[in-house]
Formats: structure tokens, sequence, C-alpha cells
């Protein structure tokens, strides 16, 4: 795993020494745990799905973190992503939609000792009550750009985030904020399943 996460670019000693330390087999399925370190996305339940080692630790090296910067994490899953960045410095909240996958990833994150506030609630809004934050990582695929998430930024803030880009998939854009304005970058293609919220998707339909 760590050699595809190298040859994919990532440079970060903080990130690679993160996704070294932090162990995935932990957040997979049971049956699945063998195939933990193969470098695609696995399913965690409840519809969702843990992302390929390398475009999490191309996720976290995006939102540039620094020792003890106020991270959020949106769309916790089974908590690896936000465990890797809490392994990089950060001071983690992670918000989760599904609550059953909040409940499983708290107990999971408090197990192994990653220092990771986990939240159920609807990540597309944000913490608001909690900002300003240095970075947030969103780990579903938004419709748009999310606003509601940038202004929960300080000064210098990163927010990192799959946008739907047509049928081809998703782009991985960042944002920063600097004297107040919003620069945004494109980081290349991405796949995503589709973040569900009030300025999000809407969550599928349930016939019957």
């Amino acid at each position: 795993m760590m050699e595809r996460v190298r040859s994919g670019g990532v440079r970060d000693p903080r990130v690679l020494a993160a996704m070294a330390a932090v162990p995935r087999e932990e957040f997979v399925l049971a049956a699945d745990r063998e195939q933990a370190y193969a470098d695609r996305a696995l399913p965690i339940g409840e519809g969702q799905t843990i992302s390929q080692p390398l475009m999490v630790a191309l996720i976290v090296e995006a939102l540039e973190l620094r020792p003890g910067d106020l991270a959020l994490d949106i769309g916790t899953g089974s908590g690896y992503q936000a465990a890797v960045m809490a392994a990089c410095g950060a001071r983690v909240v992670s918000v989760e939609r599904l609550p059953g996958l909040a409940r499983a990833a708290a107990e999971r994150l408090r197990r192994l000792g990653c220092a990771v506030e986990v939240i159920a609630g609807d990540g597309s809004l944000g913490l608001p009550d909690r900002a300003p934050f240095n970075a947030i990582a969103v780990g579903a695929a938004a419709p748009h750009l999310p606003a509601v998430l940038a202004r929960q930024l300080g000064e210098g803030g990163r927010l990192v985030v799959p946008i739907h880009a047509g049928p081809a998939g998703e782009n991985l854009v960042r944002l920063r904020v600097r004297a107040a304005a919003w620069l945004t970058e494109d980081l290349g293609p991405c796949r995503f399943v589709p973040l569900i919220g009030a300025d999000a998707y809407a969550p599928p339909r349930r016939d019957g």
C-alpha cells in the first residue's frame, strides 16, 4: 500500500507516517480484512464505502495539516480518514449522517486510541458552532462547491472536496481562504459516493 501511495505522488512525511501507522484492517468489514491494503474502495455497510488508500492520502496531504490544527471531517464512514488526519497531529471532529455508522466509528476510534470526536448529524451543514476550522475534508461528492462549509474556515483555512463534474465522475477541489477571498484549484478526477444532506443531494427514495 505504501509503495502505491508514494508512486501516486504523496510526499508529505507526516501523511506517509500516518498512513503507515493507522491499521486499515481495523476499518473494513471482517470479510474484507485480507483486502484492506488493496488500493480500492471497500464496502463498510449501509451502502457506504471506505475510500481507496491513495485517495485518502491525497486528500489528507491536500489539507496541509499542521499539528494542533482544528479539522472537520465530513462523512465519517468507518473512521479511517479521520484517524489518518488525527495521526497527522490535527484535532479532528468528524460528522456522519448515519447513526449506526457514527456509533460504530466512535467505538472503533476509541478502542484504537484515536483522538477523534464523532458526531451524528448532517455533515453538509458542517458544525458552525465549532468554527472556525483550519481544515475541512469531505469524503463524499458534493453537487456544487459547498459554500456553507467554506464559510466555516478561518483565514488560511483549506477545504478539500470532491465536486460533481458530469457523467465522468467528480473532480477533487481544494479551496483556500486568503484575505477573505476564496481561491480554488482542481486536484484531478476522482470517484465518490454522493454527499447526502440539506446542502447536498437528497437521500434516495425508498419505495414501499
